[in-house]
């Protein structure tokens, strides 16, 4: 028989695995996503990914602000489901919420735990230069990312590849994985392996001071950060104002490795190779503030970056 299950999920992230829950015939009975917020030019309210998809499949959406509550806990509990699937959702689940659905909660993590548990594991991954990395259903417990493993799936991490291809593909995978790990728990086949108590990291949530370009680094680290902040935050670095301009912002959306040395920031070429603290990037896709992504050409014919050029 199809489960009776509890979805909570917030961000684009978590969409496929509510589609594929609702394809494969579960009986979701409600979606528990964070409240529409602000946003846009005319700053109006503006509904979770998580909430628009739910609505079109025409199921009830809870916005709780908290689960602390015990009228939120009651009526978590009168929902009456087997379990909760947890993707990206956005708060902590206590005790009582985690201990309400029989089968259990299960998250949805994108990372080879217990490596990067915590915020940000996709950016953290890439930004630390990791090859490899995965997509894991756990079952959770009241700590932070350390419930027992239900299912894996390990993905590379390519050279070049940016934090937003490799959580798209890790979103589609961890959708496929979640349904395979329900149909195991509905059998009630599925197994439950402990995290490894060694090689524990955590992913804190990208601060905004950390993501401006650090030229003096070594070309690989300013190439991990600026393909882990892609497309979202965005590292960035700035140009000087024409005309008594302001200097103005502009994000790194794709790197690859470049030929050459010289002084940190200074451009080598008229082709965006940008001197490191060793070695060079070549800067292949930018964004300028309040435009579009555009590739190092089209930019170019704007924007000319002679050979000599120092940026900031």
């Amino acid at each position: 028989m199809p489960l009776r299950l509890v979805f909570m999920g917030t961000p684009d992230f978590a969409v496929p695995t509510l589609v594929e829950i609702v394809g494969r015939g579960h009986e979701v009975i409600a979606v528990y996503t964070r409240a529409p917020k602000p946003a846009g030019r005319g700053m109006e309210l503006q509904p979770s990914p998580v909430e628009r998809k739910a609505r079109q499949f025409a199921l009830p959406v809870l916005t709780p602000a908290s689960l602390k509550g015990e009228d939120v806990r009651a009526e978590f509990r009168a929902h009456g489901a087997d379990a909760a699937v947890v993707v990206a959702y956005g708060l902590i689940l206590p005790k009582p919420i985690l201990d309400a659905p029989p089968l259990g909660c299960f998250n949805l993590h994108a990372s080879a735990l217990p490596r990067w548990r915590g915020a940000a594991p996709i950016n953290r991954a890439i930004i630390e230069g990791d090859a490899e990395t995965a997509v894991m259903v756990m079952r959770m417990d009241e700590g932070l990312d350390t419930g027992p493993i239900a299912m894996a799936e390990r993905v590379a991490i390519g050279p070049d590849m940016t934090a937003g291809e490799l959580h798209d593909q890790l979103a589609r995978l961890g959708a496929d994985l979640m349904v395979r790990a329900l149909a195991a728990l509905e059998r009630g086949s599925l197994t439950l392996t402990p995290q490894p108590e060694i090689g524990v990291t955590y992913a804190a949530k990208i601060d905004k001071n950390e993501t401006r370009i650090d030229w003096r680094q070594p070309w690989k680290r300013v190439h991990d950060h600026c393909r882990g902040l892609s497309p979202f935050p965005g590292a960035w670095f700035e140009m000087s104002g024409s005309e008594g301009k302001p200097p103005a912002r502009v994000k790194v959306l794709r790197t690859t490795k470049g030929e050459g040395a010289g002084t940190p920031g200074t451009a080598l070429d008229d082709k965006l190779t940008i001197a490191c603290g060793e070695g060079a990037i070549r800067i292949l896709q930018l964004q300028r503030a309040g435009r579009g992504p555009m590739n190092a050409e089209e930019f170019l014919r704007g924007t000319p970056l002679p050979a000599g050029t120092r940026l900031a």
